[in-house]
């Protein structure tokens, strides 16, 4: 297994505050491109796509919660052109990025780690958030928000790293969500995260009640 790439190693230890991370990745945003998909050969944005597009309608409107520069944008209008997306971020410098990538109809900034205000209840027929469940980012909790703006019966796509899947709560969540009755679980699916670092994601998806 080759050695973590130092900024991701900093990304993991950003202990979920909204203004650290916030200043690290408008550090990053010029070359995270590059580094994510060229230096650890990160596949989140394809795999979480691709299960978003298979659960939704050819016209659907979703949103990309934690969009970051686009990456998700981008492989949804490859396998779907007729998609309507909205992304949400933290970090301004981030969102400039995806402005550039014209894959997305309106771009906002959001704390995923709290209350999304701004959107109503049942708006999207379906969400994608790759790269955002993970360690030090934004914890199982986020989850609730993110099933409240979908629409019944609407799919959650998420990648959950390995790492933090069982350690930070993230399956317990998951198990409670089901329970509950408030989602029903669709998949979970080991699948790859960085691919040149031998780091794994669980795959999930969930249906809104």
């Amino acid at each position: 297994m080759a050695d973590e790439n130092p900024l991701l190693q900093r990304a993991v230890s950003l202990n979920g505050d909204p203004f650290a991370i916030r200043e690290f990745y408008a550090g990053w945003a010029k070359t995270y491109d590059t580094d994510l998909l060229l230096s650890i050969g990160y596949v989140a944005p394809m795999i979480a796509a691709d299960a978003l597009v298979k659960n939704v309608g050819k016209e659907a409107l979703v949103l990309d919660a934690g969009c970051g520069t686009g990456l998700v944008g981008i492989e949804l209008i490859k396998r779907n052109y007729d998609l309507t997306i909205d992304g949400i971020d933290l970090t301004p410098e981030m969102l400039e990025h995806s402005r550039k990538k014209g894959a997305y109809r309106k771009l906002n900034e959001a704390d995923l780690t709290g209350p999304l205000f701004e959107i109503a209840d049942d708006t999207y027929e379906g969400v994608v958030s790759a790269g955002v469940f993970t360690n030090g980012h934004v914890g199982p909790d986020g989850i609730d928000e993110l099933l409240r703006i979908l629409k019944p019966g609407a799919p959650l796509v998420l990648t959950v790293r390995d790492s933090a899947w069982e350690a930070d709560g993230f399956k317990d969540k998951v198990e409670k969500l089901e329970a509950d009755g408030t989602a029903k679980l669709l998949e979970v699916t080991h699948s790859p995260y960085h691919t040149k670092e031998d780091i794994f994601c669980q795959l999930v998806v969930l249906q809104a009640a």
